[in-house]
């Protein structure tokens, strides 16, 4: 379906390209964003939103431009709700370091979250009392709406904020959001949602799912590393500290005293990274002209494969739903016995095919479970074939069956 897209990506247009299968940790970059990128240092090289001589006027309109963008891209109500950060680990502690909190609000996360969604409430546990609790899944790694409902009852009028990834990276299980969030109101909480895995492979409209805040790293959207978001409500982000202060957050300081910027210059402290923000609005046309709603059912077709060639054989055990449908564009694997890194590399050396080995920044789900060995994971995006995945998963079996 997307065959023809292969061309626009750099690295794949090699006599003998490898199977990269690496795409929830980071996605490969199309021509026109490198171009973007390469286009600011030899043409633009200027401080976007500072000086007033062509280059940095140039990089502002641009700047101005991408914001626009990736607000009609969520939905967002107004372009100032858009913040650039460096990755969604940043946006999610912007969220949890920036609002104002009392000792023993009730901050709700799942099991299966990401460091960057767990660390921040931990320390905030550490350092100012907050409660921070865990919504158990099912054993499916599915989402327990009941145990969730069940949590937000016994928190009750101390429910501060709901803050759950959409898709996990562990498992690429989604999570009911817009239900979450219907529920988490009826509390008067906030819902953060960290969007890493969302925002490149589906549709999301921030006013549907009745959030607050969206979190989203744009090196997991085709876009450069270094770069990421934040979305808000307005009168949120009106209400919110900056993490980051310094140049630009500010629009007047005296000896002892200063005036707040206003959102999103309020987040945007110190020199920008111009080249990645120019780069990013190149990534952010690129995926807004492609169907993320056909993306999704590409991934979940490569996932069928995939788990085909896998799911019965001895010594590998799939994390997740064993329907592949409900993984999206993730397949994980415990592997029996064998170092998930040992095997990455032997599939990198003796296959070319690129997956993840690890315990990909959720170790408490595999510290919880006693797992010290880590998965493997193969994730897959738009421009992967269903050869690259056979690839993959028959390689994976003969490596196993050999060393088991």
């Amino acid at each position: 379906m997307f065959s023809n897209l292969r061309e626009d990506f750099p690295t794949l247009r090699d006599d003998n390209p490898p199977a990269y299968l690496d795409n929830a940790c980071m996605t490969l970059r199309p021509d026109s964003v490198i171009d973007a990128i390469k286009s600011y240092y030899e043409k633009t090289p200027g401080c976007g939103g500072r000086s007033v001589h062509r280059y940095a006027m140039s990089v502002s309109r641009k700047m101005s431009a991408c914001r626009r963008s990736i607000s009609e891209l969520f939905n967002a109500r107004e372009v100032g709700e858009i913040i650039f950060t460096k990755n969604a680990t940043h946006s999610l502690n912007q969220v949890a370091k920036g609002l104002s909190w009392n000792k023993d609000d009730v901050v709700l996360t799942t099991d299966r979250e990401h460091n960057s969604n767990l660390v921040p409430w931990l320390q905030l546990e550490e350092e100012f009392g907050i409660d921070h609790r865990v919504v158990r899944s099912n054993d499916d790694n599915t989402f327990d709406i009941s145990a969730f409902e069940e949590a937000c009852s016994d928190a009750g009028n101390s429910l501060k904020m709901v803050s759950m990834s959409h898709v996990g990276n562990l498992d690429g299980v989604a999570t009911p959001i817009k239900e979450i969030a219907k529920i988490a109101k009826d509390y008067d909480a906030m819902v953060c949602v960290d969007g890493a895995q969302s925002t490149p492979h589906m549709k999301v409209d921030v006013q549907d799912l009745g959030i607050d805040f969206l979190a989203f790293s744009l090196h997991k959207m085709m876009g450069p590393s270094g770069m990421g978001g934040l979305w808000g409500r307005m009168e949120l982000l009106e209400n919110m500290r900056s993490i980051t202060a310094g140049g630009s957050t500010v629009q007047t300081s005296n000896y002892d005293s200063l005036v707040w910027s206003k959102p999103p210059d309020r987040f945007e402290g110190g020199l920008g990274n111009y080249a990645g923000i120019l780069g990013t609005a190149a990534a952010i046309d690129y995926i807004s002209a492609i169907d993320l709603d056909a993306v999704h059912e590409h991934e979940i077709k490569l996932n069928k494969v995939m788990t085909s060639v896998i799911r019965d054989v001895n010594g590998i055990d799939i994390i997740g739903p064993s329907d592949a449908s409900k993984r999206g564009g993730i397949c994980s694997v415990l592997l029996e016995n064998i170092d998930a890194h040992d095997i990455a590399i032997m599939l990198d050396e003796a296959a070319g095919v690129m997956v993840r080995s690890g315990m990909h920044c959720v170790h408490s789900w595999f510290n919880d479970r006693k797992v010290n060995t880590g998965s493997l994971r193969a994730s897959g995006y738009l421009y992967n074939t269903e050869d690259e995945v056979k690839l993959f998963a028959e390689t994976l079996v003969e490596a196993v069956e050999a060393l088991g």
